[in-house]
């Protein structure tokens, strides 16, 4: 494919209680409206993350606009988790709100490059809870969205096993560890009290199992064993819809962060997502 020269124009706007949504959008040059990919980063994730500027490049590329953006609390300001004080307060509907809010100002024509979006196009693609989050918003808003592609996404909306839940409920908060970072990442009871108010919305299964616009979904066999089983579940509840494993993938297709380059595994799920959203574009 000829590389052609990219514009990135980046935006920002204020919610509520001094939180921000940061982003970019990717496009190249050419005049008229193409089909928008909204890419959802996952827990611990941020749009800088690794492949995610790579795979914004690459979307762009192949005809797509493309938005990449941090949610309001992943605890990414200016940089990597100075904000870890707004991660303790993330749940999904702080994160779907953020997604409401981005896809209300795409429609509006309120973001950067809006002369080369076509909104009523519009995929949401995510990685990992991404994923998740991702299904959950095209459930939610079934005339915005037109496809969903999810990269090595949850099943299960709560990330945690019982005896941690118990403890941040006794306790108020509990801790993860950043593998990368070395931070210790707060979680608190809010997250799970969240999750229990909210069950039959962010029921993902429920989620896909619902949607008619297209899905995809993307598994590497040699993710954890909860995602590879929980791929499963998601082909199960949506036998209908493309459900694709990449032999020998892990959790990131091999990337990493800082990023180091392609992978054979981050290119061929490049090369899927492409494929699916241009069939269905």
């Amino acid at each position: 494919m000829d590389q052609q020269p990219l514009d990135t124009a980046s935006f920002e706007f204020a919610l509520e209680r001094d939180l921000t949504i940061r982003g970019e959008v990717r496009a190249t040059g050419e005049e008229g409206r193409r089909p928008v990919v909204l890419l959802v980063h996952g827990f611990k994730g941020f749009k800088d993350w690794g492949f995610f500027p790579y795979a914004a490049e690459r979307l762009a590329q192949s005809g797509f606009a493309v938005v990449t953006f941090n949610f309001s609390c992943n605890g990414v300001g200016q940089s990597d988790f100075d904000e870890l004080h707004k991660f303790g307060r993330n749940t999904y509907s702080r994160e779907q709100a953020d997604l409401s809010a981005l896809l209300e100002r795409l429609q509006a024509g309120d973001l950067p490059l809006s002369d080369r979006m076509d909104a009523s196009r519009i995929a949401l693609v995510g990685h990992s809870r991404g994923g998740g989050n991702s299904l959950i918003a095209a459930a939610s808003h079934p005339d915005a969205c037109q496809a969903v592609v999810s990269w090595n996404g949850i099943a299960d909306a709560n990330l945690f096993g019982d005896e941690f839940r118990e403890q941040v409920l006794r306790d108020g908060i509990g801790y993860v560890e950043n593998a990368r970072t070395k931070q210790q990442m707060p979680i608190t009871a809010g997250f799970f009290e969240d999750l229990a108010q909210n069950r039959e919305r962010f029921d993902i299964l429920k989620a896909i199992a619902s949607l008619t616009v297209p899905v995809l979904t993307i598994q590497g066999d040699q993710d954890a064993p909860r995602l590879v089983l929980g791929h499963e579940r998601l082909r199960q509840a949506a036998p209908d819809q493309r459900h694709l494993r990449i032999e020998g993938a892990n959790h990131t297709f091999g990337a990493v962060h800082p990023f180091a380059g392609p992978t054979p595994h981050l290119e061929r799920a490049l090369e899927l997502t492409v494929d699916f959203l241009q069939e269905h574009r």
